[in-house]
C-alpha cells in the first residue's frame, strides 16, 4: 500500500489536501491523472445508470432519472433522517497521547490468566506490529495468552486495566461517548442555533427530498429510479487507509422504487447488475466478496443489505466495503412525509390506489471506486524499466495512448504533433517529446497508458508507426491513417 501511495503522488493521482501545509487529515486532492481517473469511472456509471440503464428482467429497459442537489439542505430532512439523532460513532480519547479513537475500531487483548495490564490496538495493526509491542511491555507474554475482544464491548470500570494504543502506561483511555459525524455550519450573517445547518453526509437524502419533483416534472412510472453523484462529508473520528476512509469524498448512488411485493426480484436483479459493472471496469469477481450483513449490523431502515467487497492491500487476505446494496424499505419516505407535511405517496392510476414505494439501494464510493482500480491495476514487473504497471482497462485508463517522436529530429516532431491533434478530439492523449524513448514508455507505463505511439526514422518512408502494448510490451506497425480506428477497435473491446 505504501508503493501505491507513494506512485499516486509521484505521478499525479492523488496529493494530500493542502499538502504545502502539512496536510488536512482525512482530505486529498485529486491531480492531473486521479481527476481523469475518477472522471472515466464517474461517467461510466452515469452512462450504465442513467443514459443507458440496464434491460430489466422483462426484456424491456427500465428507466432512470438524474438529480444534482444541493449540499446544503433544510435541516428538517436530517431529523427526518435519523441523522441528527443518531448518526453517532463511540469516541475515546488518550489522555496522555491526545488521540481519538473509535471504540468499535479498537481492539483489546485480555490476559487469560487476569493476571497483567491488557493492550489495545488499532484494527488495522499487522501481527508484527501487535507482537513487538507485547514484547516491550508484555513481560514475556505472547499472543496466544490472551483473549482478544472489541474495546466497545469492554466495560469502561476496567479500562484502568487497559493501556492504549500509542502509550506505555495504563488508565489513560476515557470511557466512550457518542460523537455525531455531520460537519455543521450556519446559513446567514449570524451563527446561532436558528442559523444551524449540515453539510449532507450523503448523496441519497437529496433524492428522496426530489422524489415527488420528479415524479410530477417527468411523468415516472413505479418501478423507476433516482441517480446521484456527488459530494458527501463525514467528520470522521479516525481517517484511514489513504483515500478508504475520507472526512469529503464523492458517491455514487441509485434509489430505486418499486412495489413492496417485487422487492426480492429488484434487490437481486441489482446485485448482478452491480457486480456485472464492477467486473466491466476492471475489478475481477474473484476480487469481490459479497457479504450479507447480519441482521443485528443491519442500519435501522434496512431489512437486508449486501456489502459488495474488495480485497484492498490494507485488508488482504480480507475484504472491505466497495458497495453496499440495501433494501431501504419505505422509511425514507414515510420520514419526510411526516416531517414535511408532503404527500409523497405514489398514485397508481391503472389499479387506482395510493402507496409508498419501497427502495432498493445501489450505493458505492467513487473515491473508493478509484482506489479500488489502482489497486487492482497495480502491478509489479522488475523486467521492466519502472518496476511496476498499472494495468487498468484501456476504457478507464487516464491517457488512452501516448505519442512518442523517437528523437526531437524536425521530421519526428511535426509528424507526432499532427498525430496528437488527430486524436485529441476522440481521445484523451499525451504528446510527450522530452528524455528518451525506455524514460517515456516507463512513465507511461507507471501512469497506465495503453499503448504508445512512437514516430521512428521509418515514418517518413512508409507512413507507419510502431505501437507498443503496456502490459506485454510487443510491438508493430501500424499506418498513420489506421491509427484512430486501431484505438477504437481496442478501447471498445475493453
Amino acid at each position: 500500500m505504501k508503493d501505491i501511495v507513494s506512485l499516486c503522488k509521484r505521478r499525479g493521482f492523488i496529493f494530500a489536501a493542502s499538502d504545502i501545509y502539512g496536510g488536512l487529515n482525512g482530505f486529498w486532492d485529486y491531480g492531473p491523472l486521479g481527476v481523469e481517473l475518477k472522471n472515466n469511472l464517474r461517467d461510466r456509471w452515469w452512462k450504465d445508470m442513467v443514459i443507458t440503464p440496464p434491460i430489466g428482467p422483462d426484456g424491456s429497459p427500465i428507466e432512470i432519472l438524474g438529480v444534482d442537489s444541493a449540499i446544503i439542505q433544510n435541516p428538517r430532512c436530517w431529523e427526518a433522517s435519523g441523522h441528527v439523532g443518531g448518526f453517532c460513532d463511540p469516541m475515546v480519547d488518550c489522555r496522555e497521547s491526545k488521540k481519538r479513537y473509535r471504540a468499535d475500531h479498537v481492539f483489546v487483548l485480555v490476559p487469560k490468566d487476569g493476571e497483567g495490564f491488557s493492550f489495545a490496538f488499532d484494527k488495522d495493526d499487522e501481527d508484527d506490529v501487535i507482537e513487538k509491542r507485547l514484547q516491550k511491555l508484555a513481560k514475556g507474554k505472547k499472543v496466544e495468552d490472551f483473549e482478544r475482544t472489541m474495546l466497545d464491548q469492554i466495560d469502561p470500570a476496567e479500562f484502568g486495566e487497559i493501556i492504549g494504543p500509542d502509550v506505555k502506561n495504563p488508565g489513560t483511555l476515557t470511557e466512550p461517548r457518542q460523537f455525531n459525524m455531520m460537519f455543521h455550519t450556519f446559513v446567514g450573517a449570524t451563527a446561532g442555533d436558528e442559523n444551524k445547518a449540515y453539510l449532507r453526509p450523503e448523496t441519497c437524502a437529496g433524492i428522496f427530498l426530489n422524489y415527488k419533483n420528479v415524479l410530477d416534472s417527468n411523468r415516472a412510472k413505479v418501478p423507476f429510479g433516482i441517480a446521484q453523484v456527488g459530494k458527501a462529508f463525514r467528520n470522521e473520528v479516525t481517517p484511514r487507509n489513504f483515500v478508504f476512509r475520507s472526512r469529503e469524498f464523492e458517491q455514487m448512488e441509485l434509489e430505486w422504487f418499486c412495489e413492496e411485493d417485487e422487492v426480492p426480484m429488484w434487490f437481486d436483479f441489482w446485485l448482478e447488475e452491480r457486480t456485472r459493472f464492477w467486473e466491466s471496469v476492471g475489478i475481477p469477481k474473484s476480487e469481490l466478496h459479497f457479504l450479507n450483513v447480519p441482521k443485528e449490523d443491519l442500519a435501522h431502515y434496512s431489512s437486508r443489505t449486501i456489502d459488495v467487497e474488495y480485497r484492498f492491500p490494507f485488508s488482504a487476505p480480507d475484504f472491505d466495503e466497495l458497495e453496499g446494496i440495501a433494501h431501504r424499505g419505505c422509511f425514507d419516505l414515510t420520514q419526510h412525509q411526516e416531517f414535511s407535511g408532503t404527500k409523497l405517496e405514489y398514485f397508481d392510476q391503472a389499479n387506482n390506489r395510493r402507496f409508498l414505494p419501497h427502495v432498493i439501494e445501489p450505493s458505492t464510493g467513487l473515491t473508493r471506486g478509484v482506489l479500488a482500480l489502482i489497486c487492482q491495476a497495480y502491478t509489479v514487473d522488475e523486467s521492466r524499466p519502472s518496476g511496476v504497471y498499472l494495468d487498468f482497462k484501456p476504457s478507464m485508463a487516464p491517457k488512452k495512448a501516448a505519442i512518442l517522436p523517437l528523437t526531437a529530429k524536425e521530421d519526428h516532431v511535426p509528424t507526432a504533433q499532427k498525430l496528437y491533434m488527430d486524436l485529441r478530439e476522440d481521445y484523451n492523449v499525451d504528446l510527450d517529446i522530452k528524455q528518451n524513448i525506455g524514460k517515456r514508455y516507463a512513465r507511461q507505463d507507471e501512469i497506465g497508458t495503453p499503448f504508445c505511439f512512437t514516430i521512428d526514422n521509418e515514418t517518413s518512408k512508409d507512413q507507419s508507426v510502431t505501437v507498443r502494448h503496456r502490459n506485454t510490451m510487443e510491438q508493430e506497425r501500424v499506418s498513420l491513417d489506421n491509427v484512430k480506428a486501431f484505438m477504437k477497435e481496442h478501447i471498445s473491446k475493453a
